[in-house]
């Protein structure tokens, strides 16, 4: 497992960001499009015809791919040594050590730099200034 400093973890920021950014996109997209397929809404949304199997069977399979870049864009996340802790909030974890002991260097999404940590053992509620 890649350890990270401080330094290391603050050079990815500007290369997962757009990633992360990206992930909220798709995942965006996705619940719109689930949504707007859901048999329960779509009576009262739509005006016209209704969908016919072939639209049906494109929208679900766009959500399926929709899906599998969503796992994609996760593991090029994770691809760079972090890991994806939380998707609404953006939140990554980097494997670090402080005094000799394992930890996670921890970022949120929207925050200018890694100033946090918290141990392994413990999540985002728990983390302290670096």
């Amino acid at each position: 497992m890649k350890l990270f400093s401080p330094e290391k973890a603050n050079a990815l920021i500007p290369v997962l960001a757009p990633l992360i950014e990206e992930l909220w996109m798709k995942r965006r997209e996705l619940a719109i499009r689930l949504l707007e397929s859901d048999p329960a809404l779509r009576g009262r949304q739509r005006f016209g015809a209704p969908a016919t199997s072939l639209e049906r069977r494109g929208e679900a399979r766009r959500c399926t791919e929709l899906k599998a870049e969503i796992v994609r864009a996760i593991n090029r996340i994770e691809a760079h040594g972090c890991v994806m802790k939380d998707l609404d909030l953006g939140l990554l974890d980097f494997p670090a050590a402080r005094d000799g002991q394992p930890v996670y260097l921890c970022w949120k999404a929207g925050e200018p730099a890694i100033a946090h940590w918290h141990g392994t053992d413990e999540t985002f509620v728990d983390r302290q200034p670096l």
